[in-house]
């Protein structure tokens, strides 16, 4: 049977990786765009006949293809030199306040020169609202493009292609600009062949919050006094790089951002040098950060970044510095295309900015508009086919048309119609005696070209795109088939072990009566699946674990003082206790050395130790996104002092060692080799003690000496761990004694083989945790040092507890508790189905200089810690329960004793996760259209998947485990059989 269940589960996970793969292509495809750069059409009035992708006119000269430009465009060019400034991560709200009111007292004195053009209305500033995932690439992508990329732009970010799309500085190269980069490297990967000069840094390695900007600012003398470029880029990651190690409030915030602001003083003091009226300083932010110092998401906090300008085509008498314009991030790129004389960027979506083009007359004002509305048409169209822009202006009844009962391509032609008339209108009263009413057609069709722009642009990022619906239909049905496939699979296996069970009259499966704590399971998980159609439950899916854990441990714990007052579990200690009376078991096995009273004892502390550890967990983070502002334990120890956090971080190591020892003193093996294992653990844990005291809280980059301690411990970890799993199967004996046994008396054979099988895995199996334990102490943030030892608790106590009675709980209800764990620890870490929470800082402890897999794999082990441990605790699990009744001969063989090991433990992990994985893909199948599709339905799935790939991690250690074992224990029975022939 065993190999049946194998080849069938392979199957249905097979299956189901094919299913998610054809989703992901289908539902997050690459976004339509359109190809080419703009050119000399994009000044002429869009036609309604299809243009052949790849045309462009005739390549020209840099001079004359510039000169050209603008003799088509009708719009003199507002400045000859852009500098863009890019400071990573600051939020808006630092600079110009929030809701009206200023920034705070410190915020303002940290940043003296940027507040004084602000408040002498020599500098413009906007909350340029940032579109999700508010990571730098896509960013940066939007700024340059004027496009919103697509969601999966989150995973790119981290290994950057080359830009191909019309942008910017292809524009502004194309007509013989030079342009210079210094600071991320992400605009060298972007735009690989567009700059003369070059100096790029690792955008990831955020523990550096002051290598990062000098590489920047140490060539800025020279750059500023050269008068050879057009176009000067500065990318500063040090104010990112401090929100990532310490949050907003970090210490270090406000010296940084006096750093930036003299960095503002001094290139804007070079521009007034220069030449005043030619340069514009552009000080920009590529996202915000949430309180926590991440970004990701779709927060506030998170989209709200900085565009401030700095130029003489912005200065005004008058100003409200503080208050709250808004923008999009997009509308850079439109602004910056028609200041500089160059053609906006055919995906353009952005609106330009009016207040930027004070200098120009009204008809150049509205020849802007104009030309911002002839590119977004033309987007429309390659969108719409139906919309044709001549129709639209031609049409004599445009103006008749009701907007609320047509289409949509009528509305936008209705609103075009509007814009172009009043311009009409307003060329007509053009040098006019009264000045009033020029002024008023010119406002008038000012108003109804960004009424028709604004529109556009609005509908044009939120219209979803177009996805194959029958191939997302096709790969949900493959999905489903795996799913059903598990289920039949773990039908067919209770079927087998019912019969099983009833053969040799088991006293466990007696009562084949639906208890309490199966329905609760099977209710919880319908329910959840039921929960994942709702964002705000999504949002805060820590509650439903916390409610569904929380919960079934207290009806563990009833059933555990109902077994207690019926005193029944005594006859069956003593029956177990006559079937291993000869085993020399652990102690939290099946004990021959417990009384029933003390059995009870022991169960009711380890359930009621993991209901404490849960509620302790529960206080540590308090909410998921909207109720994160909430006071919590984790906020009480940030603003402590560190000595508090170091000395839990320290009773957390000593802890987890002093449990490990013990476990080891129980399992009752003295040989030189578990010495060795334990020295080395404890060895681990010094250099985890070494790296807690050496690291201060909030401060800069840590010195070099603790990037080595943390390379030790990876490889002493990893020697260990690999040496445990080879060794340990081959250090247990295979009888009770290594004598020969009588051929008269099988039964001690059998008992013994089972038993060092058990001993084995044991060993392995809380080698694994506390490995795993002392990884996380390491790499999570040091307010979670006591949430990791209570899940290290939890996983204990549970395995404890069910081993102690195994008929109190079904086995597949011991396995989905696991499971439970698992996941209220993974939100009891503090992460959210939000990108931001993804603790980005811990990923780059041990090493040197960014490298895409490494850090990944480490934010992968940070962010799933807990769901990874609870799978590891189920090898503990299996080596104390997956070997309780074998009792005849023709079940001591390995596929025997593998199946009772492994067929279960892995099944329901797969099965579970299969069931939400499912659930989850037709739900953000149905909420495609939905307003919070982008912002909290796809990030939450982005979760899943990587939920999938850890349960497909778990399994595997789990099989490949029990399988070693097996294998090692089948050799050396039947090598000593043979020698004793």
């Amino acid at each position: 049977m065993g190999a049946a269940v194998a080849r069938w589960t392979v199957a249905a996970v097979l299956l189901q990786v094919a299913g998610l793969s054809l989703f992901l292509y289908g539902f997050f495809p690459v976004k339509p765009t359109l190809s080419g750069f703009s050119g000399t059409e994009s000044y002429g009035m869009p036609s309604c006949s299809p243009v052949g992708a790849g045309e462009q006119e005739p390549a020209l000269p840099p001079n004359q293809l510039r000169s050209l430009y603008r003799e088509l465009s009708g719009v003199p060019p507002v400045y000859d030199r852009l500098m863009l400034m890019v400071i990573d991560g600051l939020p808006a709200e630092f600079v110009l306040g929030r809701g009206g009111k200023p920034p705070s007292k410190e915020m303002m004195e940290s940043m003296p020169y940027a507040q004084s053009l602000l408040a002498g209305c020599k500098a413009a500033g906007y909350h340029a609202k940032a579109a999700p995932p508010t990571v730098t690439m896509p960013r940066l992508k939007a700024m340059v493009s004027g496009a919103i990329g697509g969601f999966l732009d989150v995973a790119f970010n981290f290994n950057t292609q080359a830009f191909l799309e019309d942008n910017l500085l292809g524009q502004l190269h194309r007509i013989g600009c030079k342009l210079v980069m210094l600071g991320d490297e992400t605009w060298i990967k972007l735009f690989p062949t567009l700059f003369a000069r070059q100096d790029g840094v690792s955008s990831f390695y955020v523990r550096d919050t002051v290598e990062v900007d000098f590489n920047v600012s140490r060539h800025l003398e020279f750059e500023l006094a050269a008068k050879d470029w057009s176009v000067l880029v500065l990318h500063y990651l040090g104010l990112d790089h401090v929100g990532h190690i310490g949050g907003r409030r970090s210490v270090l915030m406000a010296q940084k951002m006096k750093e930036m602001d003299d960095v503002i003083r001094q290139v804007h003091a070079a521009s007034l040098q220069d030449n005043l009226e030619r340069t514009l300083l552009v000080v920009v932010s590529d996202h915000g950060m949430t309180e926590g110092g991440n970004h990701g998401g779709s927060s506030y906090e998170e989209t709200d970044s900085l565009a401030l300008f700095i130029g003489h085509s912005v200065e005004r008498p008058h100003c409200s510095p503080y208050d709250q314009n808004e923008a999009l991030q997009v509308d850079l790129a439109p602004t910056l295309a028609l200041l500089f004389g160059v053609p906006i960027p055919k995906n353009n979506i952005g609106v330009l900015l009016p207040e930027l083009f004070n200098s120009l007359t009204d008809e150049q004002k509205l020849r802007t508009l104009e030309l911002n509305s002839w590119q977004i048409s033309r987007l429309l169209q390659a969108q719409i086919p139906a919309f044709c822009l001549e129709d639209c202006i031609n049409s004599e009844d445009g103006l008749g048309i009701d907007v609320r009962h047509e289409s949509i391509e009528k509305k936008f032609c209705h609103l075009l119609y509007n814009a172009f008339a009043s311009h009409r209108s307003s060329r007509l009263h053009q040098g006019s005696d009264f000045k009033s009413d020029e002024a008023r057609y010119v406002a008038t069709a000012a108003d109804n070209y960004y009424g028709f722009l604004r529109y556009a642009s609005e509908w044009l990022s939120h219209r979803a795109t177009d996805k194959p619906f029958y191939l997302l239909i096709s790969a949900i049905l493959m999905m489903a088939m795996s799913c059903l496939c598990l289920m039949g699979t773990m039908s067919h296996l209770f079927k087998v072990q019912a019969l099983s069970q009833a053969d040799h009259h088991s006293d466990s499966y007696l009562d084949q009566r639906w208890h309490l704590d199966e329905v609760f399971i099977l209710t919880g998980i319908f329910l959840y699946v039921i929960s994942l159609g709702s964002s705000s439950f999504v949002e805060e899916e820590q509650y439903t674990w916390n409610f569904l854990t929380s919960t079934l441990y207290l009806i563990f714990l009833i059933k555990t003082v109902q077994s207690m007052l019926k005193g029944s579990n005594s006859t069956l200690v003593h029956r177990v206790k006559g079937k291993s009376s000869d085993r020399n078991n652990f102690s939290y096995a099946v004990s021959y050395e417990l009384t029933p009273g003390k059995q009870d004892g022991y169960k009711l502390c380890t359930v009621l130790t993991v209901l404490v550890s849960g509620r302790v967990i529960r206080a540590w983070h308090q909410g998921g996104i909207n109720w994160v502002h909430f006071p919590d334990i984790s906020k009480l120890l940030a603003q402590a002092d560190s000595s508090i956090v170091k000395s839990l971080q320290t009773i957390s190591v000593l802890a987890v060692v002093a449990l490990y020892s013990v476990s080891l003193m129980l399992l009752r093996a003295r040989s030189k080799f578990v010495i060795g294992i334990w020295l080395s653990h404890v060895s681990c844990g010094i250099l985890v003690l070494m790296h807690i005291w050496e690291n201060q809280i909030n401060t800069v980059l840590p010195v070099n000496h603790s990037t080595s301690i943390a390379r030790l411990f990876y490889a002493t970890a990893s020697v260990s761990i690999s040496a445990t799993l080879l060794a340990s199967p081959w250090i247990f004996p295979i009888y009770s004694t290594e004598a020969k046994p009588a051929s008269s008396d099988s039964n001690p054979v059998k008992h013994a083989d089972s038993h060092g099988i058990s001993n084995s895995v044991f060993l392995t199996g809380i080698t694994y945790t506390v490995f795993w334990c002392l990884l996380q102490l390491l790499l999570q943030q040091p307010i979670n040092a006591i949430p990791l030892l209570l899940i290290f608790l939890q996983t204990v106590s549970s395995v404890a507890h069910f081993s102690l009675d195994k008929t109190l709980h079904k086995q597949w209800v011991q396995g989905i508790a696991l499971q439970f764990l698992g996941m209220a620890g993974h939100f009891g870490l503090g992460n959210t189905n939000s990108l931001a929470s993804i603790d980005v800082a811990g990923a780059f402890i041990g090493i040197s200089s960014y490298s895409t897999v490494i850090s990944g794999i480490l934010m992968f082990i940070i962010t799933y810690g807990s769901p990874l441990m609870l799978y590891l605790g189920m090898v503990i699990y299996i080596s104390v329960n997956g070997c309780d009744d074998i009792s005849t001969r023709w079940q001591l063989k390995q596929r025997y004793i593998l199946d009772k090991m492994v067929t279960l433990p892995c099944l329901l992990p797969l099965l579970v996760n299969s069931v939400a994985l499912t659930s989850y893909t037709i739900v953000l199948l149905l909420m495609r259209n939905h307003l919070f599709v982008w912002s909290v339905f796809s990030p939450k799935y982005l979760y899943v998947c990587a939920a999938t790939v850890c349960t497909y991690v778990g399994v595997f250690v789990i099989a490949m485990t029990a399988a070693y074992n097996c294998a090692v224990f089948s050799f050396r029975a039947r090598s000593y059989r043979d020698t004793s022939h």
